[in-house]
């Protein structure tokens, strides 16, 4: 569970980074999950967005994908999301 602060310095850090995760009217399918997981494998801490034609928010599709991929939504704004996962030998945060 991350503390306000440990939220505060992730969305700091997520400022800076591109949107890798794109949610279509599809939904979250195998390939999404698969792709955000081997995101967070490599960089810990992603962004999503949720186009308009999807039938979920950005909150749904944030938790969902967090549970589906073992990590934690950082932050929901509009219709973007961030999830991190801490990779154990190197976290982003000490």
């Amino acid at each position: 569970m991350l503390s306000s602060k440990d939220r505060a310095k992730l969305r700091a850090m997520a400022n800076k980074i591109d949107t890798i995760v794109i949610i279509g009217k599809g939904g979250i399918t195998e390939n999404i999950v698969k792709q955000a997981d081997d995101a967070l494998k490599a960089r810990q801490l992603i962004k999503g967005r949720v186009l308009e034609t999807a039938f979920m928010t950005a909150r749904e599709a944030g938790e969902e994908l967090a549970e589906l991929t073992g990590s934690e939504t950082v932050q929901v704004i509009g219709s973007r999301f961030v999830l991190y996962r801490p990779d154990p030998e190197n976290p982003l945060l000490n």
